[in-house]
């Protein structure tokens, strides 16, 4: 009976090492006083964009973070806690996170993390004023297609005035 419960403890501590693995951030808030429809509304925000939320007992996220070597977690274990795991883009759960925390104070940030690094909820702020990896894309590629998009519209201009010039030429011997 006693390594049955282990058993089910180590599968627990593997199941969050392993979402901490792929994961590209980490929020780790207090939720104490919120009531069921504002986690739920939580919850429904945080599914929306694929992050996935999350409430596991404090000593199984202590052996999987001490276990991932992500330090700066530890002394924010305690208490009601829940985690929020993003796989794909760095600033989906800060941002989530810190526009529910403004609506509602009863949700405390007390630390996240990046790239496996611990930040801090002053960093967590910051990041959440970061565009999306999507938006930050398209700011790259609309910079790159500026030169191509002007020499298009230039050598447009270009070959009109050609056109044009070719055409009065054709009148001109047409005349004559």
């Amino acid at each position: 009976m006693k390594e049955a419960v282990l058993q089910q403890k180590q599968a627990v501590v593997s199941e969050i090492l392993d979402k901490i693995n792929r994961s590209q951030s980490i929020i780790l808030m207090d939720y104490r006083g919120l009531n069921v429809e504002e986690v739920t509304d939580l919850r429904n925000r945080y599914r929306k964009e694929d992050v996935e939320y999350k409430v596991y007992k404090n000593t199984m996220m202590r052996f999987a973070f001490k276990e991932a070597g992500i330090e700066g977690f530890e002394e924010h274990l305690n208490g009601p806690n829940a985690v929020a795991f993003c796989y794909d883009d760095a600033v989906k759960a800060a941002k989530i996170s810190n526009d529910f925390a403004k609506d509602n104070e009863k949700l405390v940030i007390k630390v996240g993390m990046v790239d496996g690094k611990a930040i801090d909820t002053n960093e967590i702020k910051a990041l959440a004023k970061l565009p999306s990896k999507e938006v930050l894309v398209a700011q790259v590629l609309g910079t790159f297609n500026a030169p191509i998009q002007g020499l298009a519209t230039a050598l447009q201009g270009t070959i009109g005035g050609l056109a044009r010039c070719l055409d009065q030429i054709s009148k001109q011997q047409e005349a004559a």
